[in-house]
């Protein structure tokens, strides 16, 4: 190789939001040389970063653990995990302190004088957590998206290739692990924050030969006023909602988004907070401030204006599906790979139902954690033989065609990929033959690019996306086939309802030939399903 930047690690995390500095800090407490490369310039790139979350903050009540676990079994299909979902609580309340008290983070205080930790501001968090992981010792590489991984020669991650946009230079960390935190997969959808969101994590981990899990809960559309990308959906349980001509849309919320989808099918939908008294507004207001500027700035007052609303399609940035754990330390199947954040799944405390912004907050923060000291465990045993080790980059579909490369504009196939998952006919309101249809059309696309995209610098970047998102695409799709039930969020209209005997997750894998097979192990329940 030529004209590239070389460099090595005990850790590398890759990606910049919530979950990789969370895991770029405790790798580095830990005593590991780390090093984070973001897509984006760390802190500002990704859904929280451009927005408020709540958090799944619980303080240490037995009672109040419990509500908070068994209120969403339900929701999730029972598909949710307990031990997990303790551990996410623990470790969360701890790292909020941590956060409160060590970096100063300015909690709004409620009326008994108690600062409030349920919720966070994205600029200001990922702000200060830029400022803890650079005291750290942690070097950030900003603007140098990754494009594939390396392993060695026994297939055990080894670190990572990239492009560094403002040298305009190809690099290569070689490191003794990596934590992939590289979020979900939105389809750049516009939904705010998540253009960066194309799947890249998962396609690195399966062509490592690491498994997906619960891919079919991928169908997440966040409501948002027509013509903007403020996906923020709690406050639109004290919504009602209208049809053109006026009357109540029955039996659409917050919630229940299907009757929405079916309306906006042929009509436009509207909105208004209506059911939300003075004192939920002002705190409304002082939780979310972001989610009103909109509404500011269009001269409209969401609490008595009825508005148009749309339907952005988040994919597993708000669902559950995303990379396999199959250690506490949330590694992979993989020796050397872990991973956090939404490009894991988050099944283990969310089931089969989206985490929202609340437990997807607690889950990027506890996971973060954990892959962080795993990684710096797994690596600092490897000693200082893991930085002599030959390394071989894996990237392959958009990296290197297995026919003749063909120059072309990789937009388009990221266009043709999104007429098959974005509309809400084919991806919200699924059906068995719609879903089938769309496999073979991405199927097409999938051969097609295998044989012929490529490219080098700045265009493998792109190149590599379209493959993530077209990937990621037939996954989720095959995974939806493959549960004939409707189950948490995975709804099916030719299967309405719910099958106990599919009381399982179903476990994705494969590039060219995708299969799906249901977990083996149980699946601790409070209840029957």
């Amino acid at each position: 190789m030529t004209d590239v930047h070389e460099s090595s690690a005990d850790v590398l995390v890759i990606g910049g939001g919530p979950a990789a500095t969370w895991a770029a800090l405790r790798a580095a407490r830990a005593g590991a040389d780390v090093v984070l490369a973001d897509k984006g310039y760390c802190g500002t790139s990704g859904a929280t970063a451009s927005a408020g979350t709540g958090v799944w903050y619980v303080p240490p009540d037995p009672v109040e653990r419990e509500a908070a676990i068994a209120g969403r079994e339900s929701l999730g299909g029972y598909l949710a995990d307990r031990r997990w979902s303790a551990r996410v609580l623990d470790e969360t309340y701890d790292r909020l302190n941590e956060l409160a008290e060590e970096a100063r983070y300015p909690f709004p205080v409620g009326p008994d004088g108690r600062q409030l930790r349920n919720g966070l501001q994205g600029p200001e968090y990922m702000r200060r957590m830029r400022i803890r992981v650079r005291r750290a010792g942690v070097r950030i590489l900003d603007h140098s998206p990754v494009t594939e991984l390396l392993v060695d020669a026994a297939g055990a991650v080894a670190g990572a290739a990239g492009y560094r946009r403002q040298a305009g230079k190809s690099y290569r960390v070689q490191a003794g692990a990596v934590v992939l935190a590289t979020g979900g997969c939105a389809f750049q959808s516009k939904a705010l924050g998540c253009d960066v969101n194309t799947g890249d994590g998962a396609l690195f981990a399966v062509e490592a030969g690491a498994e997906l899990s619960g891919m079919e809960f991928s169908n997440a559309y966040g409501i948002a006023p027509e013509g903007t990308s403020v996906t923020k959906t709690a406050f639109y349980h004290f919504a009602t909602f209208y049809r053109a001509d006026g009357s109540v849309l029955e039996g659409a919320s917050g919630r229940h988004r299907s009757p929405i989808a079916a309306e906006l099918l042929h009509d436009k939908v509207f909105c208004c907070l209506d059911q939300a008294g003075e004192p939920a507004r002002a705190a409304m207001r002082r939780a979310q401030p972001n989610f009103f500027l909109t509404f500011d700035r269009l001269g409209i007052d969401p609490f008595t204006d009825r508005f148009p609303i749309t339907l952005i399609a988040e994919g597993t940035v708000r669902g559950t599906g995303g990379i396999r754990l199959v250690t506490d330390e949330c590694g992979t199947s993989v020796p050397g790979l872990y991973a956090a954040g939404d490009a894991a799944t988050r099944e283990l405390i969310c089931g089969g139902f989206t985490g929202g912004g609340s437990h997807n907050a607690a889950w990027a923060i506890s996971s973060g954690t954990w892959a962080g000291a795993g990684a710096a465990r797994y690596a600092l045993a490897l000693g200082a033989g893991a930085a002599g080790r030959r390394v071989t980059g894996i990237g392959a579909v958009g990296a290197r065609p297995e026919g003749r490369r063909i120059d072309r504009d990789p937009r388009r196939v990221v266009e043709a990929v999104q007429r098959e998952v974005l509309p809400y006919d084919k991806n919200y309101l699924r059906r068995g033959s719609v879903l089938a249809d769309s496999l073979i059309t991405l199927d097409t696309i999938w051969t097609d690019i295998r044989e012929s995209l490529g490219g080098d610098g700045e265009e493998r970047v792109r190149t590599r996306q379209a493959a993530a998102m077209t990937a990621h695409a037939r996954w989720m799709y095959r995974a939806a086939l493959a549960r004939t039930e409707t189950r948490g969020m995975a709804k099916r209209l030719d299967f309405p309802d719910q099958d106990p005997d599919q009381h399982h997750r179903l476990i994705t894998g494969g590039l060219h030939r995708i299969w799906v097979r249901p977990e083996q192990a149980a699946i601790p329940a409070a209840v029957a399903s």
